[in-house]
């Protein structure tokens, strides 16, 4: 027994234009967000290879600086940090939405949550650089 053939939709379906995520602040937001994952995964790949030719030897690892150091390179790490910090920001927008925090019988105030996780990023952000710089 076969399916009987699909008919044609009688409802009117506006084509959207391209862009059409771009004409609303909150659409372009959640795009952008969605976005900065393959940005994520870049940094995420190039730290591995900076560790991996760290391992192999001063060789390697100038091999490393040389190639980070291309403009091509540079101009995608500064992309990257740009979208690893809207990622982070909107990630730590969201939180509140993400969990109720209660102390005793009240319910911790959204912003507390969210002034929580940006003062333990800028705490955490502060001893990498003393490490680093030291």
């Amino acid at each position: 027994m076969t399916a009987p053939p699909p008919q044609a939709s009688s409802q009117y379906r506006p084509s959207l234009p391209l862009l059409w995520w771009t004409k609303r602040r909150t659409y372009f937001v959640f795009a952008m967000r969605e976005l900065s994952c393959v940005f994520v995964a870049w940094f995420v790949a190039f730290m591995v290879m900076l560790i991996h030719a760290v391992g192999q030897g001063p060789a390697r690892y100038e091999d490393f600086l040389d190639l980070a150091g291309r403009p091509w390179v540079v101009v995608i790490n500064v992309l990257a940090l740009t979208f690893l910090i809207v990622h982070a920001v909107t990630w730590f927008q969201l939180a509140p939405k993400a969990m109720v925090v209660k102390a005793g019988p009240q319910q911790v105030p959204p912003a507390a949550i969210m002034g929580a996780h940006f003062a333990g990023w800028l705490i955490i952000s502060l001893i990498v650089m003393w490490v680093v710089l030291r």
